[in-house]
């Protein structure tokens, strides 16, 4: 019996102890996280988190709320901050992590998001101010570098709220010789009524948009005139007798367009860097003009706004060994049936020639749900570059790809967009209309931007009195001519109201377009007269009571 009593109390003492040493450890391990929480301070700690992934937007004179490169400015907002970063609504990034890397993704870390948590759940400590790492060097103003130069539009131009506007603005550069653009930024003059800012290059020579808005609005009613499109007040808008073609991957499809396209702006769109031995050219004597969207969403008053917005261009120091191009892979045939919550339209693009991607851009409106860039390869394989599953109107990325993407000819580019007309959308403008294409902010857009670099093809030399012979006068649709004249060894196409396209021969009827991968070809009958001309994937039939003559040179 004594055997069996010190046993059981050795035994009992042994348990005590057992427990008492993991009460301690306990005690010590909630007593060291305590210690550990309470020395996350914002000068040592959370300051190059804010530095490296939120300041480019919060500091001062940019659109964020409140300023990160202060403890003063930061305190304030610090619970705020642990609820976005931990939702990882903050910083904004929409692409699934799971397709393609993106080198501007602001993402934070877990062991991030759980520094910021425990300095907030501390108490939201300064620190000492000498532990403060430098700041970042940004220019006042801009995020880019300072510009080389600035070019705002002409003279204010003064917005009363009410309906969408879209007004374009035509400003000269006077360039003498030809320029790279190696960054470039749109700002807008006035952030509460402009919602986007696209700078165009229009080349010398081809029609401005000059005069006063009411001027320019009968210029585009008349070039509108015979389109899908009509006039409403300042905008473009489908009309609603028009075919519906939600799948636009067939082979009359809208291709898209845009490669004239120099700079954008809209929420959330980081400013254009880019990659070493690429730029953007602005050929001498061309017109940047502006599209300036305004909007009164976010006022809900009816006081006349006025706005000034502006480029900033930085240039290369010589020029670059290849051409950047902006692009879109759109639908504009497109219907979204009242109330429809996961409404589903298509793009695509076939690429005649390898092309290099550097980045993808989304752009829907109120009702974009959701966005996938997904590559089809000659050899049957496929890939999803980026997917959006959550798309976000109010903050729209350019995706620049970590590592650029090359796409062998014949790749097929489809863009599919998700759209919810459906009253469970709280940003909808009403979900009991039929929904089509337009400029407007309650109609939508299917449009997928890219940046990319062609491979162009070897120029071929024809004869002048050969290109003579493709001149003339060509129907691009009913009561719209396009005119096609020679400049050297090349043929100039002109459509009323676009720029100018510079098409170079690479064989007797086949044509490019430098830095883009639209074509045209001359075909001839079998007398071997012309009788129509394929731009890009329109055909235009040539006009043959007006004379062809060409400009010598």
């Amino acid at each position: 019996m004594r055997i069996k009593r010190t046993s059981s109390f050795v035994a009992a003492i042994t348990l005590c102890l057992v427990v008492g040493l993991a009460f301690i450890a306990t005690t010590q391990a909630d007593t060291t996280k305590t210690k550990t929480a309470k020395t996350v301070t914002f000068s040592k700690d959370i300051a190059p988190i804010f530095n490296k992934s939120c300041a480019e937007c919060h500091r001062p004179g940019e659109s964020a709320p409140f300023s990160t490169m202060s403890y003063k400015d930061v305190r304030p907002w610090a619970k705020s901050i642990k609820e976005k970063v931990v939702n990882r609504v903050m910083p904004p990034w929409h692409a699934d992590p799971h397709f393609g890397e993106f080198k501007n993704n602001p993402s934070l870390t877990q062991a991030e998001i759980d520094t910021i948590t425990a300095w907030v759940d501390g108490g939201a400590v300064e620190g000492n101010p000498k532990d403060l790492p430098p700041a970042p060097k940004f220019t006042e103003g801009w995020g880019i570098p300072t510009p080389d130069l600035i070019i705002p539009i002409p003279e204010e131009y003064a917005y009363k709220p009410g309906a969408d506007e879209y007004q374009y603005f035509d400003v000269p550069t006077n360039f003498t010789e030809d320029r790279y653009v190696s960054m470039a930024e749109a700002r807008p003059g006035n952030r509460k009524i402009v919602h986007h800012i696209i700078a165009f290059i229009v080349p010398k020579g081809a029609p401005t948009m000059a005069g006063t808005p009411e001027q320019r609005q009968k210029m585009m009613e008349a070039a509108l005139k015979n389109s899908p499109m009509y006039r409403d007040g300042f905008l473009m808008r489908m009309k609603p007798d028009q075919p519906v073609e939600d799948d636009g991957c067939g082979p009359n499809a809208r291709r898209g367009g845009g490669d004239n396209m120099l700079v954008g702006y809209a929420p959330g769109r980081n400013p254009d860097v880019y990659a070493a031995g690429t730029a953007r050219k602005i050929p001498a004597g061309a017109t940047i003009r502006f599209q300036i969207h305004y909007s009164n969403q976010t006022l809900g008053n009816d006081k006349v706004e006025k706005d000034r917005s502006m480029i900033g261009l930085v240039f290369s120091k010589e020029p670059p060994q290849r051409l950047v191009t902006t692009n879109s892979v759109a639908n504009i045939f497109f219907k979204i049936p009242a109330g429809a919550e996961n409404h589903k339209v298509t793009a695509c693009r076939t690429f005649k020639r390898d092309t290099t991607l550097y980045a993808l851009e989304p752009h829907m409106h109120l009702r974009g749900k959701a966005m996938e860039y997904k590559a089809f390869y000659p050899d049957g394989k496929s890939e999803v570059l980026l997917s959006v599953p959550a798309y976000d109107f109010a903050w729209q990325t350019n995706y620049l790809l970590k590592q650029p993407k090359r796409l062998p000819a014949g790749t097929r580019l489809m863009v599919t967009g998700i759209f919810d007309n459906s009253a469970k959308n709280k940003f909808n403008p009403d979900p009991t209309k039929d929904i089509r294409h337009g400029e407007p902010t309650y109609d939508e857009m299917m449009m997928g931007f890219i940046d990319y670099v062609t491979e162009m093809p070897a120029v071929a030399k024809l004869a002048p009195e050969l290109l003579d012979k493709y001149t003339g006068k060509y129907e691009v649709r009913p009561g719209v001519l396009a005119s096609v004249t020679r400049e050297g060894n090349n043929l100039v196409v002109q459509i009323p109201l676009q720029p100018k396209m510079v098409f170079t021969p690479m064989s007797e009827t086949a044509f490019f377009l430098q830095n883009s991968d639209t074509d045209l070809t001359i075909v001839k009958n079998s007398q071997g007269e012309v009788v129509e001309a394929l731009i890009g994937n329109n055909r235009a039939k040539k006009v043959k009571e007006v004379a062809a003559g060409g400009s010598g040179q």
